[in-house]
């Protein structure tokens, strides 16, 4: 979990996750030097289970993302945003299809505002497989993969970790384009979180200006050949391995 300035709702997300979690699980949370009280209220829980590092200067949410993954030592790993609210039976459901597939996203609902009519876009089970389909509509922005509803396998990490450095926003596309590329990446249809929308959230509320647009794909089609480069890689040591 990356958290920032996240004091008012912090709490009843982690409560959520924690009452999913067994003794040996953790929750990593990296606070991005957060202005509030989020670093006393997350501590306030006192839970052993929640290991928070503070960052001694704000990064963004990106790279704070990428510094709680590579703080993570468990075998499979949840991304969380810091507001939304985990549903009953989200670790079993995700746990199942990660026995499968390196890399699961799911379905989430929402509350507090109404979606964006692209937010309410949705996963299908079926389109699992269809990886070149997923990688187009993904770099066009329509295939709704978000960080909040994805998990990953331990092995899947040197695929995934570190996040080019280049990459400066939807560290989720890159995620799901990492394992698209690597052919593990199995759609969940059922809902497994409940996001909270709000005015302070990180995701944008209004349509991108043409350049912004052209930024962010011209930022994705370099992060692409990054993949295939890492998982080429990847593939060739695996095969003189064995």
């Amino acid at each position: 979990m990356a958290s920032y300035n996240g004091s008012a709702h912090v709490v009843e997300q982690l409560e959520s996750i924690l009452a999913q979690l067994g003794p040996e699980d953790e929750i990593v949370v990296v606070d991005d030097a957060s202005t509030d009280s989020s670093v006393d209220v997350i501590a306030g829980l006192e839970d052993g289970r929640i290991r928070l590092i503070r960052s001694p200067a704000n990064r963004g949410y990106v790279r704070t993302f990428e510094a709680a993954l590579l703080a993570s030592r468990g075998q499979y790993i949840f991304l969380s945003d810091q507001d939304d609210i985990w549903l009953p039976g989200r670790l079993e459901l995700m746990l199942g299809a990660l026995s499968a597939s390196p890399v699961v996203a799911s379905n989430f609902s929402f509350f507090g505002q109404p979606p964006r009519a692209i937010e309410s876009l949705r996963l299908k089970a079926d389109d699992s497989t269809k990886k070149w389909t997923n990688l187009l509509l993904l770099w066009i922005g329509v295939r709704p993969y978000y960080g909040c509803a994805m998990a990953f396998r331990r092995d899947a990490a040197p695929l995934i970790l570190p996040f080019p450095a280049f990459l400066h926003e939807t560290h989720d596309q890159w995620i799901a384009m990492v394992g698209n590329l690597a052919g593990g990446m199995q759609h969940l249809e059922q809902d497994t979180l409940s996001r909270r929308l709000h005015d302070t959230n990180t995701t944008p509320k209004k349509v991108r200006s043409p350049l912004l647009i052209l930024r962010a794909r011209i930022m994705l089609a370099r992060a692409f050949l990054v993949a295939v480069q890492r998982v080429r890689r990847y593939r060739n040591q695996e095969a003189s391995r064995g």
